[in-house]
């Protein structure tokens, strides 16, 4: 039997290099296909012709609490910084069911981290520090389950 309502997006894991840590938002799960057009010089068409070429990818953006005493990001940054590739990580965020069963998952690989974002500092807020890693990939796969 068909499902009658879409999933919520609130319920999800991401498996980082073998560690299951919770994050707030996770975004960047897109793919595309650049669009190569070509004509060639005797075609009696006069309209080019689309091919599909080469996937491009986009940064995964990944949010979290700040806790005492975590590093992860600042450290993973410093360890990829001198080019290495045993430095790297896959990725798989999985979106979960209301019976925490995953029911679509995406694998990026190769993972390094471009960019880390410390939390905003506002003395009058009365919010969760939120910080961010922004990371590269070699590519990203839909899993079936």
């Amino acid at each position: 039997m068909a499902q009658e309502y879409p999933l919520p997006r609130f319920h999800f894991q991401v498996d980082w290099g073998g560690a299951k840590i919770s994050f707030t938002e996770v975004t960047g799960l897109d793919m595309q296909v650049e669009v190569i057009e070509y004509r060639h010089s005797d075609s009696k068409d006069f309209s080019k012709i689309k091919m599909p070429g080469l996937r491009k990818n986009s940064n995964i953006t990944m949010k979290r609490g700040k806790f005492e005493k975590d590093f992860d990001y600042n450290a993973w940054l410093d360890e990829i910084a001198n080019e290495r590739a045993n430095a790297r990580r896959d990725v798989v965020i999985r979106l979960l069911n209301e019976k925490h069963a995953p029911v679509a998952a995406w694998s990026a690989s190769r993972c390094f981290p471009v960019k880390v974002t410390a939390p905003d500092l506002k003395s009058d807020a009365n919010e969760t520090a939120i910080e961010s890693v922004e990371v590269a990939h070699e590519g990203l796969k839909l899993m079936k389950i």
